[in-house]
């Protein structure tokens, strides 16, 4: 057998101490979730424990943290979908038309600090009596799910082929046939990245759902709160939350990993 090359050990040596930084707090969270408090707040650390799903039980039982689940997933999957319907349509239109003026606007809408729009979103939405609604937080987590859409897309599109949208209008398809059966089937990839970053962006909200959220829609980021008093910081359901929280996460990135990637690199190389 022969004995890896000096290069490939570095290599693997050099990838770890990349990946240890980032992995370590996963770990530490993961193992602090089935800890005790005492052993959490032990000085050295506990390495060595029995664990627990006490933390886990408190999260879901005590504190109804399902309940809280259910939002962020209504106001998640709610915001994707609305800013997907909304924002492939105008990429197409930006990517086929050339209208980078429309382009640069929406971009603006992203670049500018989600802080900007607390005020007139609270006011907007307390005169229409839609606070604490899914529908004014579904719409303003649409203020960061849909210029990231629109922009991953554009890349998308322009990578397409044209000849394939003339051979479909040569055939009798309109325009809108075209676009919903000819490109849309094309561009699985792309918009299943725009779908997942947007989606993660909105499950990690949380400065939105901090004004127009209340006991009805309370997502998962704002209800970590109630496990942080003056009196002490319940370490352990801290962390079982956050499990809760980064696990769908982490899992959607693994198993859309492959399209992310692709979605992502399509369009940065034009023919």
């Amino acid at each position: 057998m022969k004995m890896p090359k000096l290069s490939t050990i570095l290599f693997y040596l050099f990838a770890l101490l990349v990946i240890l930084p980032f992995l370590f707090p996963l770990v530490w969270i993961a193992l602090t979730s089935i800890k005790t408090q005492v052993q959490i707040v032990a000085v050295p650390p506990v390495w060595i424990f029995e664990p627990t799903l006490e933390n886990y039980r408190r999260v879901f039982v005590e504190q109804e943290f399902g309940r809280f689940l259910l939002n962020s997933t209504i106001i998640a999957v709610g915001s994707t979908v609305f800013s997907l319907i909304l924002g492939l349509p105008a990429a197409y239109t930006i990517s086929r038309y050339r209208q980078q003026a429309l382009g640069v606007l929406i971009l603006l809408a992203r670049l500018m600090p989600g802080i900007s729009y607390l005020i007139p979103w609270f006011i907007l939405f307390s005169k229409l009596q839609m606070v604490d609604t899914y529908t004014a937080m579904i719409a303003s987590h649409m203020l960061v799910g849909m210029p990231l859409i629109v922009w991953i897309m554009v890349n998308y599109f322009d990578g397409l082929p044209r000849e394939l949208e003339e051979a479909a209008q040569v055939d009798g398809c309109t325009l809108q046939q075209t676009f919903l059966k000819v490109v849309l089937p094309l561009s699985g990839p792309g918009i299943i990245t725009a779908s997942t970053l947007s989606f993660l962006f909105s499950w990690n909200n949380f400065m939105f759902a901090l004004v127009l959220s209340a006991d009805r829609t309370k997502p998962l980021p704002i209800a970590i709160y109630s496990f942080v008093s003056y009196a002490e910081v319940s370490w352990g359901s801290v962390m079982a939350a956050a499990v809760v929280i980064i696990a769908p996460a982490i899992i959607l990135t693994m198993f859309f990993q492959r399209y992310v990637i692709k979605g992502l690199t399509m369009g940065a190389v034009k023919g």
